[in-house]
């Protein structure tokens, strides 16, 4: 989706920019996914290494999982903090984890000073990896009160779209969502008009500014990628 596009985009370019053979640490890595992107980094991939790709079977599950790749094995909390990172990356997880805050606090003791904390989290999403699914999302707000309170300088809090292109999104799902929750597919006609509003939600989110500002973003986005930064 073009949420996924986006984010992994922007990921890719803010990656790049870290200096060669500074120590990032991916927690809650997964499947590593970002791992290519940091090629020219001392990698290392965190994960509590639990889900198993079918879950609980309810919302929005992948089917298969690997933790393979993953060098540290242990909860987000109980990592330790007696080796700094340069930057410390976290994809999509903190909607994953019982308390947010404590996570968000936990990443902020793991960077070094003049080194940099590099978070995304859907604003708004549908239940995924459940039962491993705790928060529909996190604002803005949330960030900036946390990061500011740990004496972390934000440096970057920019939005993945906006109110339009979340519609958009959801309006592509009618059909999936009809057919898995109704003992009835999606008529021709429904379909149709799904679809043309869904079209109609991408035409607007393009008058409504640049993707990483759109001005619905206030009201709603997929999430914010944010950067912010130790003092050194």
């Amino acid at each position: 989706m073009d949420n996924e596009s986006f984010r992994r985009a922007w990921l890719k370019r803010t990656l790049a920019a870290l200096p060669a053979g500074t120590r990032i640490l991916d927690v809650g890595a997964g499947e590593c996914q970002f791992k290519p992107f940091c090629a020219h980094l001392d990698y290392t991939a965190q994960d509590i290494a639990q889900y198993d790709g079918k879950g609980d079977g309810r919302g929005l599950q992948t089917g298969a999982w690997s933790f393979a790749q993953i060098d540290l094995v242990c909860d987000l909390l109980d990592i330790p903090e007696d080796r700094p990172w340069h930057t410390v990356l976290c994809t999509e997880v903190l909607e994953h984890v019982p308390d947010p805050a404590a996570a968000l606090a936990k990443l902020t003791r793991l960077v070094a000073p003049g080194g940099q904390v590099i978070v995304t989290a859907p604003f708004n999403s549908l239940t995924h990896f459940a039962p491993y699914h705790y928060a529909t999302g996190l604002s803005r707000h949330f960030y900036d009160w946390h990061l500011t309170r740990a004496g972390l300088v934000v440096e970057e809090m920019t939005p993945n779209g906006g109110w339009f292109d979340a519609m958009a999104q959801e309006l592509g799902r009618t059909a999936q969502v009809r057919g898995r929750y109704s003992r009835w597919p999606l008529d021709p006609v429904s379909f149709l008009l799904a679809q043309t509003a869904r079209l109609a939600m991408l035409g607007l989110a393009a008058l409504d500014g640049p993707r990483d500002a759109r001005r619905s973003s206030e009201l709603q986005t997929f999430g914010w990628h944010v950067r912010a930064r130790r003092p050194a």
